[in-house]
């Protein structure tokens, strides 16, 4: 018998997800934000409550990262013992602290995060990374097994510091900077370089993430204020070296 699997917040990675699951498990889904009705014409899945998705055999979070502690409250009375409850969040420190702390101790718990979303995983996911973190319960080897042999995702074994370390590289200064150009509203362009169209594609790659998400990663992982202080740093001191005149020193020698 295929695992049932609670889906709780249903966003667009939540609902990303459901077409590269279906094929292994039966999932029910809970969202309070959204009308799920349109998910079960399109996909095989069944609307529940919270109390009755949060009763399966494992439970993935994808709510907003600031919402995983209240939702581990809410579910801690109704996760059966042996459950495998997991996150998908972009900070791995803040999910797996909530979790640990407020699910019982009978509950499996592993951080995950796909390096990847909706739009970078459009055609397909297979040879796509994702971050695992151990949270308890020694399910971590099973959730990685799946994840490459029948998804064939790459997977990284990590800690939730490292990740957050890291990550506040690798999301919060690709978010900051595409926020930033979309922010300076671009005009048409039709004489692009091969690195400007580079560029664009990380923005486009992002730009239609959540609001709740760009704040998740800009301000729930404590790692994100000093690199966003440095690169605002570096940033000021090119702009004051532009500024200044070049000197003698400073120019190419002529030649004859």
């Amino acid at each position: 018998m295929r695992a049932s699997v609670g889906l709780i917040g249903v966003g667009a990675f939540g609902e990303f997800m459901l077409a590269h699951l279906l094929a292994h498990c039966r999932i029910s889904a809970f969202d309070p934000g959204r009308d799920l009705t349109p998910l079960t014409d399109r996909w095989a899945v069944v609307v529940e409550d919270l109390a009755a998705v949060a009763a399966k055999d494992v439970v993935i979070l994808a709510p907003p990262v600031q919402r995983i502690a209240e939702v581990c409250q809410q579910i801690r009375d109704w996760v059966k013992p042996g459950a495998l409850v997991l996150d998908v969040g972009s900070v791995k420190e803040e999910p797996m602290a909530a979790m640990l702390a407020h699910l019982p101790e009978t509950v499996a718990v592993v951080g995950t995060h796909p390096l990847f979303g909706p739009q970078t995983g459009g055609a397909g996911i297979r040879g796509l990374r994702v971050a695992l973190v151990e949270g308890r319960g020694g399910r971590l080897a099973c959730v990685e097994r799946f994840l490459s042999e029948e998804l064939g995702l790459a997977t990284l074994v990590t800690t939730a510091e490292e990740h957050d370390r890291q990550l506040a590289y690798v999301q919060g200064l690709t978010h900051l900077i595409s926020r930033i150009l979309v922010e300076m509203d671009l005009p048409p362009l039709d004489h692009t370089t091969v690195t400007f169209d580079t560029m664009m594609q990380m923005v486009e790659s992002v730009r239609y993430d959540s609001e709740e998400l760009f704040r998740a990663i800009e301000n729930r992982n404590r790692f994100v204020p000093d690199t966003r202080d440095r690169f605002f740093r570096a940033a000021r001191i090119i702009e004051e070296a532009l500024a200044r005149p070049r000197t003698a020193a400073s120019m190419p020698p002529e030649t004859s």
